[in-house]
């Protein structure tokens, strides 16, 4: 087995495997190559990933993707960039098969800032198919002024 299939088994085993995994495989220095297989791994392959933006003109606009459209809107900027997104705080509720996690992030350009650059909620929802975790869902709102993240989200 390779380092990759090891890597993915491990990161698909719970909750908070699969959540540190969407973190970790998008993090990384400028000019480190993202591990795409292991993203794409840690998806269903109905899943979507969600991005919800506000215009200048006040027109608020979301962007759906499937995993590798978000892989061809994310590369150019991940490669091109020092970025790291790592996880303020997490609430999860579960039911059945189904998990829905409320997912505080912070981004940094450098790994040692002290403070991120930008802050927002990943809204997730994954699934437990009796064999594994799947990530199918991620939809993402970043904090504004007109947003502030609420509190009972920041710890």
């Amino acid at each position: 087995m390779n380092k990759l299939s090891n890597q993915s088994k491990d990161d698909v085993i719970s909750i908070d495997s699969i959540i540190d995994a969407l973190y970790d495989v998008i993090s990384g220095e400028k000019g480190a190559e993202r591990d795409w297989d292991r993203e794409r791994y840690l998806f269903h392959p109905e899943a979507r990933l969600i991005v919800i933006r506000k215009e200048e003109s006040g027109y608020l606009d979301t962007k759906v993707m499937t995993p590798d459209e978000f892989i061809q809107y994310a590369q150019p900027f991940l490669d091109g960039e020092s970025f790291y997104e790592y996880e303020i705080a997490r609430k999860v509720e579960e039911f059945g098969h189904v998990v829905h996690v409320w997912s505080t992030f912070g981004s940094k350009n450098l790994i040692d800032d002290d403070k991120p650059h930008t802050r927002g909620i990943n809204s997730i929802q994954l699934l437990n198919d009796g064999n594994r975790w799947w990530v199918m869902n991620v939809y993402w709102n970043k904090e504004t002024d007109e947003f502030p993240l609420p509190e009972k989200y920041c710890s």
